[in-house]
């Protein structure tokens, strides 16, 4: 498929001329005599470059210009005259066209600016894809009330500049909640730079922060560019910030602060502009109450406060999280299909209370895809740990039932297991446990009082 040129001029002689040129150099050429033929004819054919004359009778092409921007975005606009001066590029660059080029026409130089438009936009599609597919990497998945708040969340604070403290256990997705703030952040198309607080030595600490200068010590043989100066326009995610040590911590809350700082060994003043989000395991005002986090430090990362959730508290999520990673490895191993898994596979992992919450789940998935021959996960499949939970909570009650030899007994063991189980499914609100099964929520209280 050709690419297809939209040429706009008020003489019939250039649009012969130069549609007739860039026809042979196998472009598809439409064209129109003033800007008001263009719009209508950009709403019909869509055209992957415009070749747009400034000087025109009615609408002139910078009127244009504007109503192009406006209503076809996508579509680059280089601009023809005859009367060109420094100051008209200037606008028409403003508005948005892509280049400026002058008549007579050159149609070598022509030929080159088109092509190097229509690769500029190639390219800006490509960022758009990737960034698309970004996001989709880094989308939290889920639908539980507990994720829905933390989306909300992340809409509400990613457009803005401000600070994000990010806290949860291991595994539960802090780093992809980062990631999913910077990409939908303006400052997106600038680098999102990890400083993983717990893998640094305290001894290269400042070094990694803030780079140094070559001989700053021995082993630096060249200049480097510290984290702080790689994250420059971007985003500086400090991650497990809780087990930064603190002499690090004092010597970076002034750099936080006022966002300058010089190389280790340099004497020039670097000054840039970031935006710290932080992410932590740890209670810091528990920390700060023990003396090992800087109180001063908190309250400077602790401007937005995103909490995410275990997975145990969030069990409703574990089928959609199971299908994104089924089609991950299958992706991943070339597979036609993704594998699928039963509904009673999916009830055993919603009862396991998840210790190393998500990674630990998509750790299973992987090793369910490598041990698994059937293209259908069953309860079969699923290691002895992750199934045993329910039977495990009815003998904890001191009843198993299938050793019970009273029905009435066997029947209490029942509803205590299926009540723990609705629990769980509903993220264990006894509330919204008896309204989504039929019961009464008092009924369902009297229960949990005998299990624990």
């Amino acid at each position: 498929m050709f690419p297809s040129i939209l040429i706009v001029d008020d003489e019939p002689s250039i649009l012969d001329s130069l549609g007739g040129i860039l026809t042979d150099e196998g472009f598809e050429v439409v064209t129109a005599l003033n800007g008001y033929e263009a719009i209508k004819q950009l709403s019909k054919i869509s055209p992957d470059l415009m070749l747009l004359d400034i000087w025109m009778p009615g609408m002139d092409g910078l009127e244009t210009l504007k109503q192009v921007r406006k209503e076809h975005p996508s579509v680059p606009v280089v601009m023809i005259t005859g009367h060109g001066t420094i100051e008209t590029a200037v606008q028409a660059t403003k508005l948005g066209a892509y280049d400026f080029i002058e008549k007579p026409l050159s149609i070598e130089k022509v030929v080159v600016t088109i092509n190097n438009a229509l690769n500029f936009r190639r390219l800006e599609e490509e960022n758009l894809y990737l960034r698309k597919k970004a996001l989709e990497k880094h989308s939290i998945t889920g639908f539980s009330p507990a994720i829905m708040e933390v989306r909300n969340q992340i809409n509400t604070v990613a457009p803005t500049d401000s600070w994000v403290l990010i806290s949860g256990e291991n595994g539960t997705g802090k780093e992809m909640v980062a990631r999913t703030i910077h990409h939908l952040s303006a400052r997106s198309d600038h680098p999102m730079v990890t400083v993983n607080c717990a893998s640094i030595s305290k001894k290269f600490m400042e070094s990694e922060l803030f780079g140094h200068e070559k001989g700053a010590f021995p082993g630096a043989k060249q200049r480097k560019r510290g984290r702080f100066e790689l994250a420059n326009q971007g985003t500086l995610f400090f991650d497990e910030v809780g087990d930064m040590d603190m002499e690090t911590q004092s010597r970076i809350l002034r750099v936080l602060e006022n966002q300058k700082f010089q190389r280790v060994g340099g004497g020039r003043t670097i000054t840039v502009d970031v935006r710290v989000i932080a992410s932590t395991n740890k209670n810091l005002e528990e920390e700060i109450i023990k003396g090992a986090f800087r109180e001063d430090l908190y309250y400077r990362l602790n401007v937005v406060p995103i909490a995410m959730p275990p997975l145990k508290e969030r069990a409703q999520d574990i089928p959609s999280l199971c299908e994104e990673f089924f089609r991950e490895f299958a992706a991943a191993d070339n597979l036609d299909e993704p594998k699928t898994i039963s509904q009673n596979a999916l009830e055993a992992l919603m009862r396991y209370p998840w210790p190393g919450n998500v990674r630990e789940l998509r750790n299973l998935v992987e090793r369910l895809v490598i041990s698994t021959k059937a293209s259908h996960v069953d309860i079969r499949h699923i290691p002895p740990a992750y199934k045993d939970c329910a039977q495990e909570a009815i003998q904890d009650c001191g009843l198993d039932v299938f050793e019970v030899d009273s029905y009435k007994d066997a029947q209490k063991a029942f509803e205590i297991a299926y009540i723990q189980r609705q629990l769980v499914k509903h993220d264990n609100d006894p509330d919204a446990t008896a309204a989504a099964i039929g019961m009464d929520k008092s009924a369902i209280k009297k229960i949990l009082k005998k299990i624990r």
